[in-house]
């Protein structure tokens, strides 16, 4: 099923539901910066919900490539963060939504999704967040040490511009105030609320959401927790072998708490 809704600021979301038939659950799958709800690691970890009994839920935030509204040039933390709230918030009004449910998100997408169980635990039944951002702070590190020129350039003009490789061909400018929204959000002072099944899966040849830097998160998790490393796997996956071991990867997570 595909629907749009609104967010909290009128704009339009829109949404896919995955329906499981017999359902025992629910997940929420969110994309990260620039992505969209049909990418196909976004669609891996979707399929490994529903074929594990989750209806899945993804969607496009706003300030995205997708189907919502806004302007990418507008991106932020805050924002898809706040998107992620309202398409759960919708969710409660439809007779598929369960509690707990399960949560995953790429990169921004999977600092957002860990947010939101650190602020409502008991909402949240299993997170998995794959080459998910750990801090603003750690991921300007990493990206001023993979691209000086181009991060100093984009704090010098205000942008930055790169063409997407998931749309060839079209142009992401992205303002210097994603940066300093950035910089305000990091998971480990609270990382102690993640007790629910945590599931961690980055590229070893990441440099945007280092190996390092979720070995730092996955060492200050709690409860019952996975660290996978995807040999030779960049911080996007699109290699169909890689996609297959991921969605390996997260049904046999998933047997462990359904």
């Amino acid at each position: 099923m595909k629907t749009a809704i609104q967010n909290r600021k009128g704009q339009k979301v829109v949404v896919i539901v995955d329906e499981a038939t017999p359902q025992k659950g629910l997940a929420f799958v969110m994309h990260g910066l620039g992505g969209f709800k049909e990418q196909p690691h976004v669609e891996t970890f979707a399929q490994a919900f529903q074929e594990k009994g989750l209806t899945a839920v993804r969607f496009d935030t706003t300030n995205t490539l997708g189907e919502s509204g806004g302007d990418y040039a507008d991106a932020t933390v805050t924002n898809y963060y706040e998107d992620l709230e309202d398409v759960i918030a919708w969710a409660k009004t439809q007779p598929f939504y369960k509690e707990p449910f399960a949560l995953s998100g790429h990169s921004l997408g999977g600092i957002c999704t860990a947010l939101f169980a650190e602020k409502y635990p008991t909402k949240v039944l299993a997170l998995a967040p794959v080459s998910t951002v750990v801090s603003g702070a750690l991921s300007v590190e990493a990206q001023k040490a993979d691209e000086p020129e181009e991060f100093a350039n984009w704090e010098k003009t205000g942008w930055s511009e790169e063409e997407s490789r998931s749309k060839p061909g079209m142009i992401k400018r992205l303002k210097w105030s994603h940066i300093a929204d950035r910089l305000n959000y990091d998971l480990l002072p609270e990382a102690g609320k993640l007790t629910m099944p945590v599931l961690l899966v980055v590229g070893g040849e990441d440099t945007t959401t280092t190996p390092a830097h979720i070995k730092m998160l996955f060492d200050a998790l709690p409860g019952p927790k996975e660290f996978h490393v995807i040999k030779n796997g960049p911080h996007t996956f699109r290699d169909p072998a890689q996609l297959a071991e991921i969605k390996a990867i997260f049904l046999k997570w998933i047997d462990s708490f359904v």
